[in-house]
């Protein structure tokens, strides 16, 4: 009898037209390194009395279908995770092509995902996705991933895979080593590391069904948050915090070959930290930042994709 391993591990990606609906072609192929994304059902222990010490049988509860899975960042796959995150890009020119995403859309697209074990055979398809967080680190070395929290309508089973021919992305990662922060459009230095954080914190719409999904999950207020650890060298980003002011800040990535990931956030602010000595070693200040929409309303984060795709 075969077994399930991960090495042999399928994932499909198609975005749909109707919430709740999966598509029958038009799936890709994509890349990931890990996902959690399932559907759980716990059981309710039955309550009545008068039947000895023995329980009743246990009673299934609702089914909760969500999970994180976790991607490489890369200049083609990731702008699928992109345009599910922040809504439908804005394309301009022609190979290389720039794709604008923007906070504040009230519309996310969804999207099913098919995650597949070939061996067993075993397949499960997620319908009605939506992207509730997307996340990564900057560091100085490793591999570079994003992880993507995922809330899901609800998970049906297969022995086959109904996401029929596969398209295929090639696969350009970015890595740690071609990352740059800057400040105000200046590099920053000292910096050892920086978390990225954009939310959509979906409502899930838990409304009565016979199937025990949900209706939907609607986005509320966005935030985007994160957070950079500097080896205390100036007092700048100290005295911005002290003041209360904002400061734009830019998290980049570019290839040899052109292609970039460019997030920019124009209004940024900084919580006055504690500076703490813990011994000989250098001193390093944490600064958990929050960001805003600019003061004319401009959206709060704009990320630009510049690479070979068409249009996603």
């Amino acid at each position: 009898m075969a077994r399930a391993q991960g090495a042999r591990a399928l994932m499909a990606f198609a975005f749909e037209t109707t919430y709740g609906q999966s598509p029958s072609s038009g799936y890709t192929k994509m890349p990931f390194a890990t996902a959690s994304l399932g559907a759980e059902q716990p059981l309710q222990a039955s309550e009545l009395l008068g039947y000895g010490r023995d329980p009743l049988a246990p009673q299934k509860d609702v089914v909760t279908a969500d999970g994180t899975v976790v991607v490489p960042i890369d200049a083609h796959a990731f702008g699928m995770w992109l345009k599910a995150a922040y809504g439908a890009p804005t394309t301009t020119g022609s190979d290389p092509y720039t794709h604008v995403f923007e906070s504040g859309n009230w519309i996310l697209p969804s999207f099913s995902i098919e995650t597949g074990l070939p061996e067993v055979p075993s397949y499960a398809i997620y319908a009605g996705c939506i992207v509730d967080k997307l996340s990564w680190s900057m560091a100085r070395s490793g591999l570079l991933t994003a992880s993507v929290d995922i809330v899901a309508q609800g998970e049906d089973l297969a022995t086959s895979s109904s996401a029929g021919t596969l398209a295929t992305v090639a696969l350009q990662r970015f890595g740690h080593f071609n990352g740059s922060i800057k400040r105000n459009g200046v590099s920053i230095g000292n910096i050892v590391s920086a978390e990225i954080a954009y939310a959509n914190n979906l409502d899930r719409v838990e409304t009565i069904r016979s199937d025990g999904k949900i209706d939907g999950a609607d986005p509320s207020i966005a935030a985007m948050t994160g957070k950079i650890d500097v080896r205390f060298a100036d007092t700048t980003l100290l005295t911005q915090a002290v003041n209360g002011t904002s400061c734009a800040l830019e998290f980049a990535y570019e290839l040899a070959s052109g292609e970039s990931l460019t997030v920019s956030v124009p209004m940024v602010y900084l919580p006055r930290p504690r500076r703490e000595i813990t011994g000989p070693q250098g001193v390093q200040v944490s600064f958990d930042w929050q960001a805003a929409q600019q003061a004319d309303g401009s959206a709060m984060v704009t990320v630009t994709l510049v690479n070979g795709v068409e249009n996603y």
